[in-house]
């Protein structure tokens, strides 16, 4: 016992291209309002740096995961998901991370919530960010969730094992529809300002997609290329600030950036081009079926987001939508979609079908791998727990 810092078990897991803190539900205050508050404190509180905690000074390190016995009879555990940041006292619990998202079922196998069978071990995962179900195939050794394999994603050095994902119940998880606006394309108008045709799609995570060529762009520029542009991202806010109205996350436009910095996500995209990533590997145009660099909490992100890749895959099923215009007919058809991003591919499985004049996603499916790095204790000040004085 430490005489002014208490005690919380917690692991730290990369899943996918991000990386975590997880813990069991169980572990934490149940008042969420003092949840929030051990939360922050555990990943260093309101610092770009993340000096004084678990925090990796990242929007892709800055991630919690809450796992716990599930409260639906048809899933296996409960999976809170919140991005932590570390500008404004804030744990942002509107969507969900795909990538933080693979690393539930291995944890949830280890730490004895869920039965291990060899040599997969499927998981059902209740999102109660929005109350639907994230189905996980596990490869599993000796009763414990493999790490090791031969399955490489782009961001990620060496390989692993491979864990499927299929998010297809997510579709309309935020505002109850595929098309929130009824619409596979709409024309957003700021004035002086310009006219931009994107699409709102809500799958896995509410997206804005919007063409490059709109925004001015090639379309394979960096992530620091991109956010350097001051003028760009301006725009790329009010564009995003106004979505977030139509999906209903947000009553004023002006305040998307503060209550909603998360979702929804900002998908740039393109046709098929190569280009060479910021980390040394380069994409052949043959490789990809699309190009598209994602922007969330106010960033742009560095890979690509497991969530996103599921809104991209639902969004090349929409005939009419951005996203379906930048394919070739050939890509239209397929079941899988080539994603070029910043740092490499990555593929998703999407099909959907038409039911009483409205698509319905039947697949929506993406591969990652993922490793626990630490089992331990993260140490909370006594004075996190106080009173607050009003």
């Amino acid at each position: 016992m430490h005489p002014d810092m208490k005690t919380i078990r917690c692991s730290i897991v990369r899943g996918g291209t991000s990386k975590g803190v997880y813990f069991l539900e169980n572990d934490l205050p149940k008042e969420q309002p003092l949840r929030d508050e051990v939360i922050r404190a555990a990943f260093g509180g309101v610092d770009i740096r993340q000096i004084d905690g678990l925090g990796g000074a990242d929007t892709l390190t800055s991630k919690v995961a809450i796992v716990g016995p599930s409260t639906r009879s048809d899933c296996d555990v409960d999976y809170t998901f919140g991005q932590v940041s570390y500008t404004a006292p804030l744990v942002d619990y509107k969507g969900n991370c795909g990538n933080i998202s693979s690393g539930v079922g291995p944890f949830a196998i280890d730490a004895g919530l869920v039965r291990a069978v060899e040599p997969v071990t499927t998981v059902r995962i209740h999102l109660t960010n929005t109350d639907n179900v994230i189905v996980a195939e596990v490869p599993v050794k000796d009763g414990r969730a493999r790490a090791d394999g031969d399955f490489a994603i782009d961001g990620v050095p060496g390989t692993g094992s491979r864990i499927t994902l299929d998010f297809s119940d997510t579709q309309g998880a935020q505002t109850g529809a595929l098309l929130p606006t009824g619409n596979p394309k709409d024309v957003f108008d700021f004035g002086e300002k310009g006219s931009f045709e994107v699409s709102l799609v809500d799958a896995g995570n509410p997206l804005v997609f919007i063409t490059a060529q709109s925004l001015g762009m090639t379309g394979i520029e960096t992530p620091a290329e991109i956010e350097a542009n001051r003028n760009l991202m301006d725009t790329i806010e009010m564009i995003r600030a106004r979505a977030a109205v139509r999906f209903g996350l947000v009553e004023r436009e002006e305040d998307a950036a503060a209550k909603s910095p998360y979702v929804p996500f900002f998908a740039i995209v393109s046709p098929p081009q190569s280009y060479d990533c910021y980390n040394g590997r380069h994409v052949e145009r043959e490789e990809i079926d699309v190009v598209s660099r994602l922007l969330f909490m106010l960033k742009m992100h560095k890979t690509y987001p497991g969530t996103g890749t599921v809104c991209t895959g639902c969004a090349a099923r929409i005939p009419g939508s951005v996203l379906w215009e930048q394919l070739s007919e050939e890509a239209r058809k397929e079941t899988v979609l080539r994603i070029g991003h910043p740092a490499g591919v990555i593929p998703v499985e999407a099909a959907a079908e038409e039911r009483d004049g409205k698509i319905v996603i039947t697949r929506a499916a993406f591969y990652r791998t993922a490793r626990k790095i630490m089992d331990g204790v993260v140490y909370i000040k006594n004075s996190v727990f106080e009173p607050k004085k009003p």
